[in-house]
């Protein structure tokens, strides 16, 4: 392992600049195939997957609101057409 640095603290800058970016890219895809097999794996769990139901129920509540709202104000839009006509 020394004789490898020792080789690598030997080449120009523009080498070892290339072998850096060689090594950070190679770590990042197996951080991030690492962090996609865990994911899959939890999510597959049926624990995880009723607690995330749960989690996204307030959501589902704020979409209802923001649905009918917007369906009221068109449905007065329409009303105000109907009785300038």
């Amino acid at each position: 392992m020394r004789k490898i640095i020792h080789k690598i603290r030997q080449q120009p800058e523009e080498v070892r600049t290339h072998i850096l970016h060689i090594l950070i890219t190679i770590f990042a895809v197996i951080l991030v195939f690492l962090w996609l097999y865990s994911l899959g794996k939890n999510l597959n769990n049926g624990d995880i997957q009723a607690k995330a139901a749960n989690e996204l129920r307030p959501l589902s509540a704020l979409k209802d609101n923001l649905v009918g709202g917007y369906q009221s104000f068109t449905n007065s839009d329409q009303n105000k057409d109907l009785n300038t006509q």
